[in-house]
């Protein structure tokens, strides 16, 4: 294993209003946890000049008015709330949801289960059991307005991204790799393996909450038949029949 040449976390100047703490330069669950902490332990401080707080899969963005806060000033105050405690062990944030959301697997509307299974080492049904049943975390919300990237899953689904694009999966798709899945919030090409469809719309425009998911929630996609997801889209075309309720503190 390659050794990192950086000791996190690492605290950066990215222009001239923006700073961001990096936790690990690969995702994990801690290093993601930690980023899930100490971003809302960032916004429960208030600095004046904070314009906006967010994160990625293991880093946190501050947006702030140089005008109001220094640059050093900022730093400072990072500093000394990254002392606090070893973030990586903290308690994720209140307010986090479960959702589970039905689930076709495979079939023409997910047509690379197969392949996926196969790299993975599994049949399709040990692979319809081992990602139905997988409880994953909302790591991160990007490429697209509500798009969650998903997990981490078992090492076994480490599989690496394609070598080319597919050229278009629909809204709702399930698509995997690197140990993570990608909810597609939005038609787009992709490099990642399109294993399981859904009637989740993870951004609705126009909506009084545009943007369904926050970094934190968590989700199981239930493996369902095609019948009843048809049904699930029918009856609820905003997010095809998911569930959801609070995750306790």
């Amino acid at each position: 294993m390659t050794q990192s040449r950086f000791s996190f976390p690492i605290i950066r100047s990215a222009g001239l209003n923006g700073m961001l703490v990096t936790f690990a330069d690969a995702l994990s669950e801690p290093s993601n946890r930690a980023t899930l902490a100490f971003s809302e332990a960032v916004k429960t401080r208030g600095w004046p000049g904070v314009q906006e707080v967010s994160t990625s899969l293991a880093s946190v963005f501050l947006r702030f008015e140089h005008e109001v806060l220094r640059h050093e000033a900022l730093k400072d105050l990072l500093w000394g709330l990254l002392a606090e405690q070893d973030w990586q062990q903290a308690a994720l944030p209140a307010g986090r949801r479960l959702w589970r959301v039905p689930t076709v697997f495979g079939t023409e509307l997910a047509p690379q289960l197969a392949e996926a299974a196969d790299a993975a080492g599994m049949t399709e049904a040990q692979a319809i059991d081992s990602l139905g049943s997988a409880r994953v975390r909302v790591l991160t919300i990007g490429f697209a307005p509500g798009q969650p990237y998903l997990g981490p899953l078992g090492a076994e689904w480490n599989l690496p991204r394609q070598t080319e694009l597919t050229p278009q999966v629909p809204v709702g798709a399930l698509v995997l790799a690197i140990s993570q899945f990608v909810l597609f919030a939005t038609t787009a090409p992709t490099g990642w393996r399109h294993v399981g469809q859904t009637g989740f719309r993870g951004f609705q425009l126009g909506a009084e909450d545009p943007i369904a998911l926050r970094p934190g929630d968590e989700m199981i996609f239930t493996p369902v038949s095609r019948s009843d997801y048809d049904r699930y889209c029918l009856d609820d075309r905003h997010f095809g029949g998911a569930s959801q309720e609070e995750i306790p503190a």
